[in-house]
């Protein structure tokens, strides 16, 4: 059965993410350690939003995750890689079971604590959002360790950090439309569509300005 812990991935954060997604880690010629998570990002956005649904799905995420442990373990003190490393586990959180899922949401949890302790402000605010969505589509206490009000802050201090943020963005609106506040749903899903067309991640972009699109018209419904 597949998993309910999130409503999708992160990145979709999303992520969970989970789909918990960060924006791209630029990758510069003298920062190897960029380039190679430049791969995982690009990877994750081709399996998220090109591979339909299903095993192939769940396989081609669980080897990501092994290359994204990998990279973890060689560089524990890079942020970035701590980003991407969470990231993907929570995307795979949402393609098992939901006992396996629990066991990958809060792996994910402890990679992105980690991170945000290290610097909040990585890869447009990528540690408190993705923390952000995995407390809120992650059950509370006693099922997990879901948490409303820590999704909260999260979510505000991302957006403080990132204004530009398309990710930080989205998930403070599907957050505040979780909780029934349309109003400042709406106005949270209208500044993301004014940020500016990332076209260096025309895939990512256009994926999540679509559902932005959808959010907007179910808010529309409502009203």
């Amino acid at each position: 059965m597949r998993a309910t812990l999130f409503l999708g991935a992160l990145l979709s954060a999303t992520f969970a993410v989970s789909a918990h997604a960060a924006p791209a880690a630029s990758a510069p010629a003298d920062d190897p350690v960029l380039g190679q998570v430049k791969q995982i990002q690009t990877r994750w956005e081709t399996i998220k939003f090109t591979v339909p649904e299903g095993e192939k799905q769940t396989d081609e995420m669980t080897a990501l995750g092994a290359d994204a442990d990998s990279l973890a373990a060689k560089y524990p003190d890079r942020v970035e890689v701590l980003i991407w490393d969470g990231i993907v586990t929570s995307e795979r959180a949402s393609l098992v079971n939901p006992i396996s899922a629990l066991s990958l949401a809060s792996r994910a949890r402890d990679t992105l604590e980690k991170a945000y302790k290290m610097n909040p402000t990585v890869l447009d605010a990528g540690a408190p959002t993705s923390l952000g969505v995995l407390y809120y589509r992650v059950p509370g206490f006693p099922v997990a360790f879901g948490d409303k009000a820590k999704a909260r802050a999260l979510l505000e201090q991302a957006t403080r950090t990132a204004p530009d943020g398309l990710d930080a963005w989205y998930f403070y609106g599907d957050f505040l439309m979780t909780q029934g506040e349309y109003g400042k749903a709406r106005e949270a899903f209208i500044h993301a569509l004014a940020i500016p067309v990332r076209a260096d991640r025309k895939v990512w972009d256009e994926n999540r300005r679509l559902v932005i699109t959808e959010k907007l018209e179910q808010i529309k419904a409502k009203h």
